[in-house]
């Protein structure tokens, strides 16, 4: 296998890890209006997640990253043609971040009701986004014969990109109720149970017609195994989510997102962002990478730090393990 395979595998780790994680804490982001129901509740959600949500964005910061230094090409098509809805994502990360931070340093109402706000939005918008990006990714967009992207912003909202978005921002949301459910103790609880079964149903039927249209469009079985993985994860951290199993429910849920990414990287390769205006003008993964000199610098730079973060962030995860309630929120 070559370097620039091994690098196109990595990159895809590294954006299920970002999904896997960021996922459940977009989703609780989104529950703080959909499922909180005084200010206690939702400092409580809040509270599931506070330890934790800036790691998660590592993972997003790493994936750029290795895509800027292994796919150059890919990485400059991708971030100049997409550039509108990733600065929306951006400037919602950065305003997410604020709000989290900055929500309880005053007691005013209507200053912790707009950061609480704020945190909805900017978990809610992010969510849909992606979702379109990658459709676009996998479908492929109008590149022309020097790599550049040729097509408008309202290129990239057709059909089967905000069918997409509609995955991703469900899949996330159910993701982050069963989270919900696992982290939290009392009617809170119980009532993330009953909204993880109404998202999830919605995810299932909406993530079933995006899998088969996009296995349909491909026309290969490279992806099938994780079209069936997904679906079959899902129905059962639906039934898991039912008996009140919450963490096989976390860790189904989180399989689906997994077999979801699968299936985006495996429709690609060997592209790495197809052209629909001519098959030769794709990038691939050996048109796009650096050189084997890169590649092999950064294979070694990645072996030794990628065991450390992981080690950190499991850590973290481990000193945060306990369910919190209501109970537990100081007056």
């Amino acid at each position: 296998m070559e370097l620039h395979d091994v690098w196109f595998a990595l990159i895809a780790v590294l954006w299920t890890g970002y999904f896997f994680l960021e996922g459940f804490d977009f989703g609780v982001g989104i529950l703080t209006r959909l499922l909180a129901r005084d200010r206690a509740e939702k400092r409580v959600l809040i509270n599931t997640i506070g330890p934790v949500w800036d790691g998660n964005e590592v993972w997003l910061l790493t994936a750029g990253g290795a895509t800027f230094a292994a796919f150059p090409e890919w990485y400059a098509t991708l971030f100049s043609g997409f550039y509108l809805p990733f600065l929306v994502i951006l400037v919602c990360l950065i305003v997410r971040g604020v709000a989290f931070e900055y929500r309880a340093k005053r007691p005013e109402e209507n200053w912790q009701r707009t950061w609480e706000t704020a945190i909805f939005w900017t978990s809610l918008v992010p969510a849909f986004l992606w979702g379109v990006a990658f459709g676009n990714i996998v479908r492929g967009v109008k590149l022309d014969a020097h790599f550049e992207y040729v097509g408008t912003v309202g290129d990239l909202f057709n059909p089967y990109a905000l069918l997409g978005g509609l995955v991703t921002l469900t899949l996330f949301t159910f993701h982050g109720s069963v989270f919900t459910a696992l982290k939290t103790v009392g009617d809170i609880r119980e009532r993330a149970r009953r909204t993880a079964l109404r998202v999830g149903l919605a995810t299932a039927v909406l993530t079933s017609v995006f899998l088969l249209w996009t296995q349909a469009d491909s026309g290969d079985g490279k992806s099938l195994v994780a079209v069936i993985v997904e679906i079959v994860a899902l129905v059962a951290a639906l039934v898991a989510n039912r008996a009140a199993r919450e963490g096989w429910a976390f860790a189904l849920s989180g399989l689906a997102i997994v077999a979801t990414v699968a299936m985006f990287f495996l429709s690609l390769f060997p592209n790495v962002m197809p052209s629909s205006l001519n098959e030769d003008w794709s990038l691939t993964v050996t048109n796009a990478s650096s050189s084997p000199y890169t590649l092999k610098i950064m294979t070694w730079c990645a072996g030794i730090a990628t065991p450390i973060v992981l080690l950190y962030q499991g850590w973290t995860y481990w000193v945060f393990r306990k369910r919190i309630g209501t109970q537990h929120i100081a007056s």
